[in-house]
């Protein structure tokens, strides 16, 4: 099956700096795809390109079939949903989701069906005759969502859409999008730097880094099999710890990684991997995370049910189970081995099948 979208080797960079550089992906009809990454590693640089608002240096963007890298904004046939809603402030609920249709002169029947429908959908009922400076954060989200599904159009763009919502809120527009996205069959490519999102939203999810793209997979692939300490510190809450490989008998050409669920404490040194310092402790509830501090290790942190019986300050020893490790190139940072591989060690090698 050909991709819906395509971007082909696409470049778009300023003087040589930022944007992005050699980006390749593809986007089946009705994916979900969720294009993640810090701030200023191009992905809102990328969902432009999308757009239609830029344009690349080299590559081609396909869509449908069709080669659009030339193509304005107006000719791509896509909605868009921002991050500042984007409403006019003069007009109602119903004026705002409508007025793409009346511009492209839908007949009235049919604008008041899809705009009922929308509104429907959207949880809007009640609130049609309102402007947007009377309706909350998360209504005005709403209305762009409407806005977005009345237009017809297959694909829709969302450039961190969830960003001025508070916590309570974002979780319940959340919901909305992917329901919105599944009963509409719209192909949808959002913009976020929320790893949370990407990973509750996707089907797929291409993290950026530095203007290329680091990795794409499904949310289990990155979460399970980082392809790189990039991917792996930055998926995950908390994201997956990593230590010198010489600390477990490796050489130190290695770093080993694992995600913390699967690191455990030991009451005899003896049957634990390494010894680690508490330096801060933080009660979640249903647990106690306890924060470690080991030379030549990143993110080290241990959970344990019930409230914390382990002082600041108090020496723990940890396991961290063979097959649940990965090993990464202490140089590149790019993955080596992923876990249940078998490897042979010794002092100062490691032999990786």
């Amino acid at each position: 099956m050909s991709a819906f979208l395509s971007l082909q080797s696409i470049t778009r960079q300023w003087d040589g700096e930022g944007g992005v550089v050699n980006v390749s992906l593809d986007v089946e009809k009705g994916a979900f795809l969720s294009i993640l990454g810090p701030s200023g590693c191009g992905k809102s640089t990328l969902l432009r390109l999308i757009a239609g608002l830029e344009h690349p240096q080299t590559g081609s963007i396909i869509m449908d079939g069709q080669d659009v890298t030339e193509q304005n904004a107006s000719e791509r046939h896509l909605s868009m949903v921002f991050q500042s809603y984007a409403l006019f402030p003069h007009l109602n609920v119903t004026e705002n989701i409508q007025f793409g249709l009346k511009v492209r002169k839908v007949s009235k029947t049919e604008r008041a069906e899809r705009v009922a429908e929308a509104v429907e959908m959207t949880g809007l009922k009640g609130l049609e005759l309102r402007k947007p400076a009377e309706l909350s954060g998360g209504q005005r989200q709403r209305v762009a969502l409407a806005r977005a599904s009345v237009s017809g159009h297959p694909l829709c763009l969302m450039d961190e859409p969830l960003s001025n919502l508070d916590a309570k809120l974002r979780h319940s527009v959340r919901r909305d999008i992917k329901a919105l996205q599944r009963r509409l069959g719209l192909t949808v490519v959002y913009v976020t730097h929320d790893q949370s999102e990407a990973m509750s939203l996707s089907d797929q999810v291409a993290l950026m880094n530095g203007g290329h793209l680091e990795q794409i997979g499904t949310p289990a692939e990155l979460y399970n099999k980082p392809a790189s300490l990039f991917a792996a510190e930055f998926i995950g809450e908390p994201p997956m710890a990593h230590l010198a490989g010489e600390l477990l008998g490796l050489n130190d050409q290695i770093r080993v990684g694992i995600r913390p669920e699967f690191i455990s404490m030991e009451a005899d040194a003896r049957s634990a991997d390494v010894s680690a310092q508490v330096t801060d402790i933080e009660f979640l509830g249903s647990g106690t995370r306890y924060n470690l501090d080991l030379p030549s290790t990143k993110g080290l942190t241990v959970t344990a049910p019930g409230e914390a019986t382990i002082a600041m300050g108090e020496q723990v020893h940890i396991s961290l189970p063979e097959n649940k490790r990965l090993l990464f190139d202490a140089a590149s940072g790019k993955i080596k081995k992923e876990p249940t591989q078998n490897y042979e060690t010794d002092s100062r090698q490691t032999t990786v099948s």
